[in-house]
């Protein structure tokens, strides 16, 4: 898998200068996981972001009254697990493989030191993690008035 590739393709990431992308790159570990497989778990500590290199993932998100709301589906060149990063608060949705998937893992604190590098990373990253916010919202806020 090229790493440097892959991080090209993702929005986070796109804008950044190719030696900023080999940085991040040679960071990222590679991780595979088979259908089916939990690859977060709602409530637990998050160790870092993760972007899929194929496969998909359903984002699940458990509710109250022990239902769960599905929170949407990534595949290829998407990511997630940038809020932990941020916060350092437990996972807010579980992640589920829904095919076989590979991921790159970039730790949480390689990509904290990467933003305070270059923090052009963190500029990026706070637009996309408000659009996500907005969207579970109103996806949650149309479910309550159904």
């Amino acid at each position: 898998m090229d790493k440097e590739e892959l991080l090209r393709k993702v929005d986070l990431f796109a804008g950044l200068k190719r030696k900023a992308l080999k940085s991040l790159a040679e960071f990222c570990v590679e991780r595979s996981f088979k259908k089916g497989e939990i690859l977060v778990k709602q409530g637990d500590s998050g160790i870092g972001l993760y972007i899929i290199a194929s496969g998909k993932v359903k984002i699940v998100k458990e509710m109250s009254d022990g239902g769960e709301l599905e929170v949407a589906v990534h595949g290829p060149g998407a990511f997630f697990g940038e809020m932990t990063v941020l916060d350092n608060a437990p996972r807010s949705a579980s992640v589920i493989a829904i095919e076989d998937t590979d991921c790159l893992l970039l730790t949480s604190w390689v990509f904290k030191s990467r933003m305070e590098v270059q923090p052009e990373i963190a500029l990026m990253i706070l637009p996309i993690v408000v659009k996500r916010f907005r969207e579970t919202n109103e996806r949650l806020l149309a479910l309550s008035q159904s």
